[in-house]
C-alpha cells in the first residue's frame, strides 16, 4: 500500500486490492501506479465526483487525460476508488485550483 497527500493534506490510500482491480478493468493503466499517486498530489484540476468522491485530473499528452477518482473518509484518511484514462472530460464542478 502506497499513500498520497490529497490537495487538501488528506492522507489517501492505494492498497494492493485496489490497484489490481484497476488493472484487470483498464489493461492500459498497467505501469502507472506511480503517475496515480502522482496524480492525487499534483492535479491540473480536482472535480467533485458522486457521492462526495473527487476526481483528480492530469493531462498526458495531446488529448489525454488521467482521471483517478477517490474519496475522502476524514482528515486523516482517504482511498482510491478506481483509475482510468479518457480522450475528454466535463469541466464542470471544479473544486480545485477554486
Amino acid at each position: 500500500m502506497d499513500v498520497a497527500i490529497s490537495v487538501n493534506g488528506v492522507p489517501i490510500r492505494l492498497t494492493a486490492e485496489r490497484w489490481s482491480h484497476i488493472v484487470n478493468n483498464h489493461d492500459d493503466m498497467a505501469g502507472y501506479f506511480d503517475d496515480c499517486l502522482q496524480v492525487i498530489e499534483s492535479p491540473d484540476l480536482v472535480l467533485a465526483g458522486t457521492r462526495g468522491s473527487f476526481k483528480a485530473v492530469k493531462g498526458y499528452g495531446r488529448n489525454r487525460y488521467l482521471v483517478v477518482i477517490y474519496r475522502e473518509v476524514g482528515r486523516h484518511d482517504g482511498f482510491v476508488i478506481t483509475a482510468y484514462f479518457v480522450r475528454d472530460f466535463g469541466r464542470r464542478n471544479v473544486l480545485w485550483p477554486g
